[in-house]
């Protein structure tokens, strides 16, 4: 990523013209003739000499650190979206964004609710699935009966041999590696924190092939792509699926579409209904109830 001095100097400037002495807790004194904020005042809120920052505004400084976008960031008063142009500007990655967890916004249920005539999944950057609608519940089997640690589609596919019967043998190999490399580039973005590395260490721990797949040191991100499964009642099922990014840097929004013009398979699964249960879900609300699996 490049530098863009004459645009980074531009925005400086601006954003410290935007600010009055009240806004950061300073007395603004008689003799102010300039609007917003002085340069000296804003390199003392940011730690920094008043000679590199006017270098900064003259676009005459060499590119400046993370932790300087950090303190000016600070000292300026920007929002997240000015301080992810701040970074750009500045030729150097925004930070990651905050994260929900299993906090789901109730924008995002609205959604979901609302979307019922398609599968849809809200998956973490890590694999968890957090919710999902009544025609994915039809579709992939519901994993409610599953203990809450359990409820990863990383660590399923790798641990469950039952999971992958549901997809077309043809796939196996190639929606491992796909796993595998998004689920590194999520641990990047987290800087390796500790939910990914327990997440990593159990999938290493329990499965030879993640292990493998792991050390190739492959990144992807996905995005869309189509999925070719095996349903226990439907038989061959083909579905495109598109990863939204929902306001969470932690959180996807997963929907699956028949290709143009195949709607069959929607309908078939609208026959199945919401109780519909399938794969090792329904072994585990057997086994939980004290029924016969």
């Amino acid at each position: 990523m490049g530098m863009h001095r004459d645009d980074l100097a531009d925005f400086l400037r601006r954003s410290r013209e935007r600010l009055t002495p009240r806004d950061v807790g300073l007395i603004a004194g008689p003799r102010r003739r300039t609007p917003g904020l002085r340069r000296e005042e804003v390199a003392a809120l940011a730690g920094m000499s008043a000679d590199y920052y006017m270098r900064l505004e003259q676009a005459r400084s060499p590119q400046p650190s993370v932790q300087i976008l950090a303190a000016l960031t600070h000292a300026l008063r920007l929002t997240t979206d000015e301080r992810d142009h701040l970074y750009l500007l500045a030729g150097h990655r925004p930070p990651e964004g905050a994260r929900a967890g299993e906090y789901l916004r109730p924008g995002l249920l609205f959604v979901l609710d609302r979307l019922e005539s398609v599968p849809v999944q809200v998956v973490s950057d890590l694999g968890d699935l957090l919710a999902h609608n009544d025609m994915a519940q039809a579709l992939f089997g519901c994993v409610c009966g599953v203990a809450p640690e359990d409820r990863n589609i990383v660590l399923r596919w790798f641990t469950e041999p039952d999971v992958r019967s549901h997809f077309a043998a043809e796939e196996h190999e190639e929606h491992a590696r796909r796993l595998v490399s998004d689920l590194r580039a999520a641990v990047a973005r987290r800087e390796n924190d500790t939910a990914s590395r327990a997440l990593v260490g159990r999938l290493r721990e329990a499965s030879a092939e993640f292990a493998a797949l792991w050390d190739r040191h492959e990144v992807a991100v996905r995005k869309a792509h189509p999925y070719r499964l095996v349903h226990p009642e439907l038989g061959r099922l083909e579905f495109d699926c598109e990863i939204l990014a929902t306001p969470a840097a932690d959180q996807r929004l997963r929907i699956f579409t028949p290709p143009p013009g195949g709607t069959e398979p929607l309908e078939m699964l609208r026959a199945l209904g919401p109780q519909h249960r399938h794969g090792t879900a329904a072994a585990a609300e057997t086994k939980e109830s004290g029924a016969p699996a």
